[in-house]
């Protein structure tokens, strides 16, 4: 398996309560996120959504899929969410929320080994561009969550 860490920074002139809760609601993803092509809840959790499982397939913009179930396993209300993920990449993700100078600052770390075969057998020299892809499906995201947040909240 080929193991990877990718880490993005996302900025927004909205509330944080606002931004969290449009990531923490990802079954909207699809509406506002062009590489989320699917979100289906699986298992609801508890009040807070921790054991919460849903299954996501993304398309970035190398013509692949994969997809994955992701569960919830921390999650601090306006600070931080961190799920588990099984599919055709294992690891964790986790979101991570704070307010400076007025902009709301999102951090997101990807930390997964793949799973696929043909991933793993590219993956020495692919590298650079599956970190290339997983930049421009989070540069979609902060794009498409800044419209959707334009759209719902103004």
């Amino acid at each position: 398996m080929a193991a990877f860490t990718f880490t993005t920074e996302w900025q927004f002139d909205s509330p944080l309560e606002l931004v969290c809760d449009a990531i923490i609601q990802c079954q909207s993803w699809p509406q506002w996120w062009p590489g989320a092509e699917r979100v289906e809840k699986l298992v609801a959790g508890d009040a807070d959504g921790i054991g919460s499982v849903h299954h996501f397939t993304w398309k970035g913009k190398i013509p692949y899929r994969f997809s994955f179930t992701l569960r919830v396993t921390r999650y601090i209300p306006g600070i931080m969410l961190e799920g588990v993920a099984e599919g055709d990449v294992t690891g964790t993700g986790r979101w991570n929320f704070m307010r400076a100078n007025n902009i709301t600052i999102v951090h997101y770390t990807w930390t997964v080994s793949t799973n696929r075969l043909w991933m793993n057998l590219l993956a020495l020299i692919a590298k650079p561009i599956f970190k290339w892809n997983h930049d421009q499906v989070m540069r979609q995201g902060e794009q498409g969550l800044t419209h959707w947040l334009r759209i719902q909240y103004r």
